[in-house]
């Protein structure tokens, strides 16, 4: 039998000495509950994704000597299998190190480099050439790493030919939706492949964009799940796997049993699905993005509109009220009730807000702007000036405060350019930029419900959740006086951008084709605008930014649908 803890722990890129000492903490628990092993993610000294950090050859050096830091602050305990950044004469690596006895006992490079979707490690890590095995309390275990997991043939031949019977599996493995079933699947191929125990353990935290939500798990050689860590917090998952003693053959690194206390089995709470696991990834994302770069407090224009209302209620969440402050901006064609939704809100969350019109300097914009604009009748330019306004008076309050904006924008407005550029564009962070808007309602309803089920009052009015979309920069605007209802858009919207599917492809499984071709035209035509847009937390398997990557001079345009 082994032991082995699963150390699910959020990482920050570049804080060599905070991850080590992280880790160290964690290899003190394991060592407490008898672990003979401990493992952490992947790249776990260095935080993932280092990116370009890693073509600095001093920063290459300072990680080596934390991995030796970490070897030396944990000698007297549990083995530890960790990721970090390895140097050869055939150049760098993502790897993993097994730590045993204050020093390194031995090294794993990552075999599969994922080039595709948000991953671009082929820029900086050279592939490794073989498997690494060990033998760890008289079990064999064999070392791998995130993308090797998703594919048969190396290392796992290898590891099969042996007799290998645990392999861990370190991760940094980004969210999206749904993606925890598409992992379990993976290791349940790998599980039935090799015939051996996989214990794959995944990061947690945000990072930029990526939010990395844990769930490690634990699957057995015949392919069922047998323990699993929580999602979206950190966790140390510790089990015990009964497999046989290695060969006397085996001529792998050895690392001794511990003395092992009883274990209580491990139980945790279902995975969160739907609604509720967006919502997770939101604040998880937010919150680690506004503390990992040094924020206090946020600040978010809270107009009445469901956007707004989120963004706000997801900041109260990630970082608790009195971090959150908003400011109400109404001009002369905010309705009363749109005013009166924004106090309502914000008196549920218990965050400050201020209310700044903005008639009087909309119309000196207008009076200055009269001469050039003589002869035009009012239009976009006129609506978008107020937007300007009131992002100019955010980064005032961003810049007075410290406080970093929160853009309000959502994924259906940003692949269309339903958004104003310096206007509700501006802003450090956009929360809900890849959320589409029919999802936005679906994560408020369920954030309001899971209020109402723990007693709470909802932090969403009603009102908010039921009043028709609208912009209020014209009298009476709708939303659907320039886009398709979101219920017909979004549909679209996932086809084009996440799919990769043609107009013909998606007129041919009942689309109308006319609004397939305005949709799609849009899209293209908003890219400049998407370009200049605030980072915000992916939730789709494809994101605007590091996901989707289009030139923005680009004449090419799918040909129409018939």
């Amino acid at each position: 039998m082994v032991r082995i803890a699963l150390g699910q722990i959020d990482t920050t890129v570049g804080d060599l000495a905070g991850n080590v000492e992280r880790m160290v903490e964690r290899a003190k628990e394991a060592t407490e509950a008898g672990a003979d092993l401990v493992c952490f993610p992947e790249l776990a000294v260095t935080g993932y994704p280092p990116e370009d950090l890693v073509l600095r050859p001093a920063f290459v050096r300072d990680n080596l000597e934390a991995l030796d830091e970490l070897a030396r602050r944990t000698a007297s305990g549990c083995a530890v299998l960790t990721g970090f950044v390895d140097r050869s004469d055939r150049g760098i690596h993502n790897a993993a190190g097994l730590l045993s006895g204050g020093r390194v006992a031995a090294r794993y490079h990552k075999v599969r480099l994922p080039n595709y979707g948000v991953f671009d490690e082929q820029r900086y890590f050279v592939p490794g050439e073989a498997g690494c095995s060990v033998r760890v309390a008289s079990s064999a275990l064999g070392i791998s790493v995130c993308e090797d997991a998703w594919w048969p043939g190396a290392p796992w031949e290898g590891y099969a030919r042996r007799g290998v019977s645990v392999i861990p599996n370190i991760n940094g493995s980004p969210y999206h939706r749904r993606k925890i079933a598409e992992r379990l699947e993976v290791c349940r191929a790998r599980a039935m492949e090799t015939r051996a125990w996989i214990v794959y353990v995944n990061a947690v935290g945000g990072q930029d964009e990526l939010v990395f939500d844990g769930g490690s798990m634990v699957v057995s050689p015949d392919g069922e799940l047998a323990w699993h860590a929580a999602m979206f917090e950190e966790d140390l998952l510790v089990v015990d796997i009964d497999v046989p003693e290695a060969d006397e053959r085996f001529d792998g690194p050895t690392v001794a049993a511990t003395p092992k206390p009883a274990l209580v089995p491990p139980d945790r709470p279902p995975w969160p699905e739907g609604p509720e696991e967006v919502h997770r990834a939101l604040v998880l994302g937010l919150r680690d993005y506004v503390r990992k770069n040094g924020f206090r407090e946020v600040v978010v224009g809270l107009s009445g509109g469901i956007d707004s209302a989120l963004v706000a209620s997801l900041a109260a969440d990630a970082l608790g009220h009195e971090a959150v402050r908003a400011l109400s901006m109404p001009s002369r064609y905010s309705s009363e009730g749109s005013i009166g939704d924004a106090a309502d809100m914000a008196g549920r969350l218990g965050i400050r807000l201020d209310r700044v019109g903005i008639d009087d300097v909309f119309q000196s914009y207008l009076d200055a702007l009269a001469g050039a604009f003589a002869g035009t009748e009012p239009g976009t330019a006129e609506e978008n000036v107020q937007a300007r306004i009131r992002g100019n008076l955010l980064m005032a309050i961003s810049n007075k405060f410290g406080s970093l904006v929160l853009a309000t924008g959502n994924k259906s407005e940003m692949a269309v350019g339903y958004s104003t550029l310096y206007g509700d564009l501006a802003g450090g962070f956009a929360p809900i930029k890849d959320v589409p808007k029919t999802l936005v309602y679906e994560v408020a309803r369920w954030r309001n419900a899971d209020a109402a089920a723990r007693g709470e009052t909802p932090p969403i009015p009603d009102a908010i959740l039921e009043k028709a979309p609208s912009a209020e920069l014209r009298p009476d605007q709708k939303d659907t006086d320039s886009l398709p209802p979101y219920e017909l858009l979004d549909p679209i919207v996932e086809d084009y951008v996440e799919e990769d599917r043609s107009p013909e492809e998606i007129v041919a499984s009942g689309a109308d084709p006319d609004l397939v071709h305005r949709v799609v035209e849009m899209i293209d035509r908003a890219e400049y605008k998407r370009r200049q847009a605030p980072p915000g937390v992916k939730i789709t398997p494809k994101a605007f930014g590091r996901d989707r990557r289009l030139p923005i001079t680009n004449r090419y345009r799918a040909r129409p649908p018939e």
